[in-house]
């Protein structure tokens, strides 16, 4: 019997073929590939990291001049948006529709300018009337006159209390608040009724800061003369550390029968909208030039019309000089911050110059040498300035605390703290990364 030896590619070839679907093997996965100048970065940031740690108390003096300047920015640039928030929501009563006419100017910035406005005849309830019946863009108007004593209630007295007397519709121009209670009435002013409406600070001082609805109906004393609550406004607090709610509000034909002194006042008058402001502000001017016998080649008015915007630049010219100072004094801070960076990250070079030598010995380019100490100079200085913007930020929240101020971060004076912060540690690292970067590596390894 014959045998047949099938060898094994015989066996392959009389194997049945498949039909089904052919397997392909398994595909690996594309790793993402870097550039090489991130792993060159990566590594001089792990290498500045270690070189910070294993110095920590060199690196904590290092920032102290960076964290000083950023934090003397951050902090005065949130007091002062805290500020501006005040004072515009202070103002924002009467806003850009009320304009007011005076005796003298609220700023006075000189003993002879004192004495000149002194000279001007008083602005009168005439004059206020006058302006009233005649001005046609004036919608509203209202009389204001202000002293100051002592308020009392039964033992207890509050001294330096502002006194004013005003007419009704003063509440409507100040959009005043009554809390609790109510304003008087017309009949009580054109009788000269002797009622008052009080801020929070006269309760808080005469009444134990007893609950306002508690107060309306009891008396005060103003100069010997008894006077019933009949309101209590909504609390204001204070700005620049003057409280708005010490005050007791009488109606003016009162305030005449008890303050028999002469004394100039205030016209207030209100428009309807912004826009006819300087008109009724021409219509009130050439009233008044002529109740004063002004003619058109006099420049003295012989009164003073203001807006608030008087106040708004006042305390925008104030801040811009806060500013100013500000940038002044962190500026310094900084460069002094830079010059030790400078002085420590050339220290370091040569502390490390035998390092260096041996970096340069297994490969390592000038490049390289300059961008690790480059890094670690900024990092020194972005630590200190995210560190600055830290206490920056703490330092406004107790001194907004501490004086009644809205808190206001702002993300974007923090971006600002931390890029200069950067760029000083660019400004002062790039000479001794340079200097590192030069170094001859057969001289550096011979460095002991």
């Amino acid at each position: 019997m014959e045998t047949e030896l099938l060898t094994e590619t015989a066996l392959e070839r009389r194997a049945p073929r498949r039909t089904g679907p052919r397997l392909e093997p398994p595909r690996r996965r594309r790793r993402l590939r870097l550039p090489p100048a991130f792993y060159t970065t990566w590594e001089s940031l792990r290498i500045a990291l270690s070189s910070l740690r294993a110095n920590k108390l060199r690196t904590a003096l290092t920032l102290v001049g960076v964290v000083v300047g950023v934090a003397a920015v951050i902090a005065v640039v949130t007091i002062i948006k805290g500020l501006d928030q005040t004072v515009a929501s202070t103002f924002s009563s009467q806003g850009s529709t009320v304009f007011t006419i005076s005796k003298r100017p609220s700023v006075i910035t000189s003993r002879e300018d004192f004495i000149r406005f002194n000279r001007r005849k008083d602005v009168t309830q005439d004059d206020a009337e006058s302006i009233a019946r005649l001005c046609n863009l004036c919608w509203r108007t209202g009389i204001a006159a202000n002293a100051q004593a002592t308020v009392k209630a039964g033992d207890r007295s509050s001294e330096g209390v502002r006194i004013r007397g005003l007419t009704l519709s003063m509440f409507a121009i100040e959009d005043a608040v009554v809390e609790a209670g109510r304003q008087w009435t017309d009949v009580e002013e054109a009788a000269g009724r002797d009622v008052a409406v009080i801020g929070p600070d006269v309760v808080d001082n005469l009444f134990d800061g007893a609950p306002f609805d508690r107060v309306v109906g009891r008396q005060v004393r103003v100069e010997g003369r008894s006077y019933e609550v009949v309101g209590v406004t909504e609390r204001l607090g204070k700005i620049f550390g003057f409280s708005r709610d010490n005050f007791v509000e009488i109606p003016y034909p009162t305030f005449k029968k008890a303050f028999t002194a002469r004394t100039s006042l205030i016209a207030f008058i209100q428009v309807p909208e912004e826009a006819q402001l300087t008109a009724a502000e021409d219509q009130a001017r050439a009233i008044m030039r002529n109740r004063r016998g002004k003619t058109f080649r006099e420049e003295e008015d012989g009164f003073t019309l203001e807006t608030q915007d008087v106040f708004i630049d006042l305390y925008k010219s104030a801040t811009a000089n806060i500013y100013v100072v500000t940038i002044g004094v962190a500026a310094i801070s900084l460069v002094v911050g830079g010059i030790v960076v400078m002085n420590i990250m050339l220290v370091s070079v040569t502390e490390r110059t035998r390092e260096i030598g041996i970096r340069k010995a297994v490969g390592a380019s000038r490049r390289d040498i300059l961008l690790q100490f480059l890094i670690e100079a900024v990092v020194i200085t972005s630590i200190g300035g995210l560190l600055g913007v830290g206490f920056g930020f703490a330092l406004a929240f107790v001194l907004a605390k501490a004086m009644g101020f809205p808190l206001l971060f702002s993300a974007g004076s923090a971006i600002l703290g931390v890029s200069v912060s950067s760029a000083v540690g660019i400004a002062s690292g790039l000479w001794p990364a340079w200097k590192a970067s030069k170094l001859d590596p057969i001289e550096a390894l011979r460095a002991e």
